[in-house]
């Protein structure tokens, strides 16, 4: 899988992908990131890539020549299966998504920042829109971030323990039963003597109540 993140803040996406799952996905070779700095395609000496405004609403906007020219630019290279804009307004982000997503090859993010960006950029360059929760982050860097994150645990190989994706909570809709290790016994906190048992039957079963239990009392939305 290819990643092209498209930023105004390229720094602040460094660090989560040079450590962790990540970075072993990258030193696979099962993934690519490139991120890249819109302002290198800013207009005028000082390389502006926003502006204020019509109508006079508060707050400055993302300019549309300067991110129709690296979209233009990246797409002249390779074609994309997706190419998404973070903004508040889009579609909640979850693991279905996330699912559907690790199935693609390419995919191109655009971070939003300031107010937002031109509307012309969303409605004929952005393919989807993804939001991380009903809040406002100062820009989106974060949350492609947290998209690339969660995308990225879920390809083949990226996992060595490919199972232990798969039972993740939201998977099937359920989230994960309790988890425990040793000792056993702790200050008189014990584990549940079906998880000792070593019998695989009884503790699939146990664990899947345990994940209905769960969802039931935590989050009865993902029930219905």
């Amino acid at each position: 899988m290819r990643i092209d993140i498209i930023t105004v803040l390229p720094e602040l996406l460094q660090g989560p992908f040079d450590c962790s799952i990540i970075k072993r996905a990258r030193d696979k070779g099962l993934l690519e990131i490139e991120i890249h700095n819109l302002r290198e395609y800013g207009l005028g000496k000082h390389r502006r890539v926003d502006d204020y405004a019509f109508g006079g609403s508060a707050g400055m906007v993302m300019m549309i020549e300067p991110i129709d020219h690296i979209i233009s630019d990246l797409k002249k290279q390779r074609e994309y299966d997706e190419v998404i804009y973070t903004s508040p307004d889009g579609e909640t982000f979850n693991q279905k998504i996330a699912n559907s997503l690790s199935l693609l090859k390419n995919i191109m993010i655009l971070c939003g920042h300031y107010k937002g960006i031109d509307y012309r950029i969303r409605e004929h360059l952005i393919t989807k829109e993804i939001s991380i929760g009903d809040y406002v982050l100062t820009g989106g860097e974060l949350a492609a971030a947290v998209i690339t994150d969660t995308v990225v645990r879920i390809i083949p190989g990226v996992i060595s323990d490919e199972q232990s994706a798969l039972s993740d909570s939201f998977q099937d809709n359920l989230l994960a039963p309790p988890v425990y290790t040793r000792p056993a016994d702790y200050n008189g906190w014990k584990v549940p003597e079906v998880l000792l048992s070593g019998h695989e039957r009884n503790i699939r079963e146990w664990e899947f109540l345990q994940a209905v239990e769960r969802t039931q009392r935590i989050r009865p939305d993902l029930l219905e």
